[in-house]
C-alpha cells in the first residue's frame, strides 16, 4: 500500500502545481492592463484549468487516504 501512497502524492503534488500555474496566470493577466472584456475572456479558460487541478489534487488525497486505510 506504500505505493499508492506515494502515487497519490505526486498526483496530489501535479494537481497543486497546477493551481500554483493558475494563480501566476491570474497575476499576469491582471498586470498586463487589459480591458475588462479581454481580461474576463482570459480568465473563463484559467478556471477551467483551475477545477481540473483541484479535481486531480482532490483525487491524489482520496488515493493517499485510500492507502493509509487499506495500510
Amino acid at each position: 500500500m506504500g505505493g499508492l501512497i506515494w502515487s497519490g502524492a505526486a498526483v496530489t503534488l501535479l494537481g497543486l502545481a497546477g493551481l500554483v500555474w493558475c494563480i501566476a496566470k491570474v497575476a499576469a493577466a491582471r498586470r498586463a492592463g487589459l480591458s475588462d472584456a479581454d481580461l474576463r475572456a482570459r480568465l473563463q479558460r484559467v478556471v477551467m484549468l483551475n477545477f481540473a487541478a483541484l479535481l486531480v489534487s482532490a483525487l491524489g488525497l482520496m488515493l493517499v487516504v485510500a492507502g493509509i486505510l487499506l495500510a
